[in-house]
């Protein structure tokens, strides 16, 4: 896995820094909220069409790659 993703970005401006989706104001957290919640990827691109299944897969594999540097961090 990459450190980063090339569909996930970071801007002070847009949600203070939180990293998002490219081109949108849609952060990985609020996936993940979405995901937790019980949402399917399948519901969630119906309910935010600008959205892919790809997208999705990059906010995933961005917060597993951000956890896996904690622990190594950690060790």
């Amino acid at each position: 896995m990459l450190p980063a993703h090339h569909l996930i970005s970071t801007c002070p401006g847009i949600r203070f820094g939180k990293p998002c989706i490219v081109g949108t104001r849609i952060a990985v957290q609020d996936i993940l909220g979405w995901l937790a919640s019980g949402m399917s990827n399948a519901e969630i691109v119906e309910d935010f069409p600008e959205l892919t299944e790809e997208h999705i897969r990059a906010a995933l594999a961005f917060a597993a790659n951000l956890e896996q540097r904690t622990r190594q961090l950690a060790a």
